[in-house]
């Protein structure tokens, strides 16, 4: 008997599992899913994960080998943590505080965390803040079987160039398969709504979608604002389009919240605003659509375009997408540092994995494994999850990475444009102002609220706190800010992930 423990997901490819392991398709979706799932452990054990496509964290218990299988899909876009008692339990499930409520549980900091999240703003590799509690990483399974676990790495991104195809040939396969993922991504009795940018990743899903309604972010400071290409975009697919204003009064007021469901602090700006548009938007629909991956599978970033200029450098000093604190800073900062402990140990191993490629390859392999992971993919999932909402993101999938993993770079980016060979596909469904538009990203105007002292009060406060001091030289966190409320704006960013790390410090430690 295969029981299922614990699941968290979708699972795309369902109607050909269905067919193939005999499954009853009149099933509800939470039927026909755990039974998939069983069925699929019965037929392919520790390899039925190479079979499904999706997004999806879950643990099942094999009654006769008295065995728990545990897996994590190949990107991470659902999280699942474990833990070990002192009495040689195992302790498990898709969220953090999920374990914490489990007899046995022991919650303690994990400090040497901090000296990551201060330079990445996000919890990067295995490790979490709570001592003990572990990441199962993307692409991985875990067995516990007689008191003891084993991991085993079942996917890993890997990259072979094919020097063969044309642009517009890789443009059509992309296409292709885009729209086999938007056959997919849902049922015919269910509605879908999309969010959607003035970027070419959200306007693409939106287009090759049924989705009637799109759903943006918008300020009233007109230098932030995409809201009103969004609503252009819209238009053009005869889509309509609902604008969720983001005061500052509702982006810091939400930041406890944020950081309480986030489990794990979390110093991406963005989402503050992500949560905001999550809670809004779930007040209409209950799914939707998000356009995440195709950034770094497909180089997306302008700074991509510099990757041959870093050359072999990059193993020195690239970590990912976020690198905004440097090790001396931190050592002058923080009452406690270990020079052990330092995020480019995070991607050695990633390094070694892609030996002998190009930088570009180098960088978006990083990017997917460590970025992707610890950041946007644990934002969307704990955000919408918190606010009731499921986000389902058409471009994460094994089989759009295929494309970009044998793609060669140069039809990724060149000396004008990032995302070529995506951007061509986009065009289309889009107009090209559209498919080719400079990416702007998700763009939030806290670099100035941050510095107003009407909305600043909390963050004064908090660096100055008991719980500052606990971690902190606060002499030199305090001149930070000076320095940044002085006018050295590029300081906003180290501002931020420290009033974030002390924020959710308050509410796991000190609250609760």
């Amino acid at each position: 008997m295969i029981e299922v423990k614990e699941y968290r997901g979708h699972i795309r490819n369902w109607q050909a599992l269905c067919a193939e392991l005999d499954i009853d398709t009149t099933l509800t979706r939470e039927a026909r899913e755990q039974e998939i799932l069983r069925k699929a452990y019965a037929a392919w054990g520790d390899d039925m994960a190479m079979h499904m496509h999706g997004m999806f964290a879950f643990a099942l218990w094999d009654e006769a080998a008295q065995k728990l299988f545990c897996l994590r899909d190949p990107f991470g876009t659902k999280t699942f943590y474990y833990y070990v008692t002192d009495e040689g339990a195992l302790l498990y499930g898709t969220t953090i505080r999920g374990i914490m409520g489990q007899p046995g549980f022991v919650k303690e900091l994990n400090e040497e965390m901090l000296q990551i999240y201060m330079s990445l703003t996000y919890v990067a590799g295995e490790d979490t803040f709570f001592r003990g509690v572990k990441k199962l990483m993307p692409g991985c399974s875990l067995t516990w079987q007689n008191g003891a676990y084993t991991i085993k790495r079942y996917w890993k991104p890997e990259f072979h160039a094919d020097a063969s195809k044309s642009l517009e040939e890789w443009a059509d396969e992309i296409h292709k398969t885009v729209g086999q993922m938007m056959a997919e991504i849902k049922t015919e009795d269910e509605t879908a709504e999309s969010f959607l940018s003035g970027g070419v990743d959200s306007s693409y899903v939106l287009a090759m979608s049924d989705a009637q309604m799109s759903n943006s972010c918008g300020y009233d400071d007109e230098r932030f604002d995409e809201s009103g290409l969004a609503r252009k975009t819209a238009d053009l697919l005869n889509r309509r389009n609902t604008r969720c204003v983001v005061t500052p009064e509702a982006y810091f007021d939400i930041v406890p919240y944020v950081m309480y469901n986030m489990e794990q602090p979390l110093g991406d700006a963005s989402a503050i605003a992500f949560a905001i548009a999550c809670r809004e938007t779930a007040k209409h629909t209950k799914l939707c659509y998000s356009g995440e991956g195709a950034d770094e599978f497909f180089g997306g970033y302008n700074m991509y375009r510099n990757a041959e200029r870093y050359g072999e450098n990059l193993k020195t000093f690239y970590v990912g997408n976020t690198n905004i604190m440097k090790e001396e800073e931190k050592q002058r900062i923080l009452k406690r540092y270990n020079p052990e402990v330092l995020p480019i140990n995070l991607a050695k191993h990633i390094y070694e994995e892609t030996e002998g490629l190009d930088p570009l390859t180098k960088m978006s392999d990083v990017d997917i494994q460590i970025w992707l992971e610890g950041d946007i993919y644990l934002n969307v999932d704990k955000m919408s999850t918190a606010a009731g909402l499921e986000v389902r993101m058409p471009l994460t999938d094994r089989r759009i990475f295929d494309i970009a993993s044998r793609m060669p770079s140069q039809y990724k980016v060149n000396a004008e444009q990032n995302k070529v060979a995506f951007r061509t596909a986009a065009a289309k469904v889009l107009p090209e102002e559209i498919a080719f538009r400079k990416k702007l990203g998700f763009i939030v105007p806290i670099r100035i609220w941050l510095a107003d002292e009407r909305y600043n009060q909390d963050v004064q406060k908090k660096f100055s706190s008991e719980a500052a001091g606990k971690f902190f030289r606060t002499e030199e966190i305090r001149g930070i800010f000076e320095e940044y409320i002085g006018g050295n704006s590029d300081l906003w960013r180290k501002v931020w992930t420290i009033y974030t790390f002390l924020v959710w410090y308050e509410e796991y430690f000190e609250k609760r």
